[in-house]
């Protein structure tokens, strides 16, 4: 009889190895920042920040924050797992050094900010280029999802402050633009602010607005194939007033708060009135009704609004508020767009939830924790996110297929980046050798080689 020793094998621990890659699979995002010309673009934005004699290009330090925040590092010193793999990252400065960068960037205020933006935007239109039809506009429109992100502060920074929702921190405004069912999405804006910023504030839904704008190809900063998408915090009267100014003609979707006149239109909507709600796909959304408002609600807002109310049957357990109607859920929303059922409509605007993802995603993406004191390191490091994040959203749409490309950051960092591989050098060329017995291997080579068959930047 043979004597257990646990349920997994006993192995024998030792260190010195050679040639073994950590993380090698985040060679996908460095493929991915040299096909799109980020590196490039990047560096040329800081070129005024590089100082005479300097060993590291701020580009490349910038970068490479940018891809340690991908893996999973939510600090500036996690820079040093790059560090420690000179063979697929290159030379990787060091802490002190990235500390003095970033400090000089956030002294350089706005004008390093609109150097890095001006990159991105650059970039973009080039990668939307390179997806074809996977890119966000395919189908000739681009949705651009606002929305507020609470970040906790565990100690006393610049700018940190209590919270409507009564805790400590910050409170930024986040806009992605919507890849669709079929994909993720992609950061554009970020614009930080205090904690106790209001939810509901127009000026700085008009500042987010304006910053997602840039970053979009020239053909879609107006007009109304743009469509801007907000919870009821942009449903105020100067952030519609400013969607719909001569000149800038666009489309919206804003949440709308269920005021006294809204709820009391509600009650007198005939039963005939009401169209059964529908979910993707055209099939119909059970206990769900949509209707559209006229008359005293419109009142004092922009012409050619469209008001459009649901009721729901609100999930068991679920508290119903005071705005609620004969033991439905209320929920209304504000468009212009014409000529479209407000079924579809309807629709089209709950889907603005894909921008809860996004945000989840982000929160894992190192805007958990705000890691700098100062409000001006901490807004670099915020450009630093998006920067992972756009890596995290342009490398599935470049290169990964099937339900692949709708992975959310932390199953990409599990079954993909995770994954190690020998490094061998032969003929001068290094290769990158995965095991064949990691059950995504295949989807590490396939999407490599989809990367390699793009054409390289000019």
């Amino acid at each position: 009889m043979k004597k257990r020793i646990g349920s997994y094998p006993r192995v024998r621990v030792e260190g010195g190895s050679h040639g073994v890659v950590t993380q090698a699979g985040a060679v996908l995002l460095v493929e991915t920042v040299r096909k799109t010309g980020l590196d490039q673009a990047i560096s040329a934005a800081l070129s005024p920040w590089r100082k005479a004699r300097a060993v590291h290009d701020p580009g490349k330090i910038l970068l490479d924050v940018a891809l340690a925040v991908a893996l999973g590092g939510d600090c500036l010193a996690d820079v040093g797992m790059l560090r420690a793999e000179p063979g697929v990252f290159g030379p990787v400065a060091s802490d002190p050094t990235v500390s003095r960068l970033i400090d000089t960037l956030a002294g350089s205020g706005s004008k390093a900010l609109a150097a890095i933006r001006a990159a991105r935007a650059e970039v973009r239109e080039y990668v939307w280029q390179l997806a074809g039809p996977s890119a966000p506009d395919a189908d000739g429109q681009v949705i651009v999802d606002l929305g507020g992100v609470l970040v906790i502060a565990h100690s006393e920074k610049q700018d940190a402050a209590a919270t409507w929702k009564k805790t400590f921190g910050h409170h930024p405004i986040m806009a992605f633009v919507d890849h669709g069912g079929g994909g993720s999405g992609e950061p554009v804006a970020g614009l930080l602010r205090p904690g106790n910023a209001g939810s509901n504030t127009a000026a700085d839904h008009i500042e987010a607005a304006q910053l997602a704008l840039a970053q979009l190809p020239k053909t879609y900063r107006r007009g109304r194939r743009t469509l801007i998408r907000t919870d009821s915090g942009g449903g105020t009267h100067e952030f519609v007033a400013w969607l719909i100014k001569r000149g800038r003609w666009l489309s919206y979707s804003v949440g709308m708060t269920i005021t006294e006149a809204i709820h009391q239109a509600v009650l007198k909507v005939p039963a005939s009135t009401w169209t059964p709600a529908i979910e993707l796909g055209g099939g119909i959304r059970d206990g769900a009704w949509v209707a559209e408002l006229d008359g005293d609600c419109l009142k004092g807002w922009p012409k050619g609004m469209r008001l459009i109310v649901r009721k729901e049957r609100p999930h068991p357990g679920a508290q119903l508020r005071f705005t609620d109607a004969d033991g439905m859920r209320l929920t209304a929303f504000a468009t212009n767009t014409t000529g479209v059922p407000i079924a579809a409509l309807e629709l089209r605007h709950r889907q603005r939830a894909r921008a809860e993802d996004r945000i989840r995603a982000a929160r894992a993406t190192g805007l958990r924790n705000l890691p700098l004191h100062e409000t001006a390191q901490n807004q670099v490091w915020l450009e630093i996110v998006q920067i992972a994040l756009e890596l995290l959203a342009w490398m599935p749409m470049l290169a990964l297929t099937g339900t692949a490309r709708l992975w959310e950051p932390r199953r990409l960092r599990l079954r993909l980046f995770s994954a190690a591989a020998q490094l061998v050098t032969t003929a001068r060329r290094r290769h990158l050798r995965f095991t064949h017995h990691w059950p995504w291997t295949t989807v590490i080579t396939s999407a490599i080689q989809r990367l390699q068959a793009l054409p390289n930047p000019g």
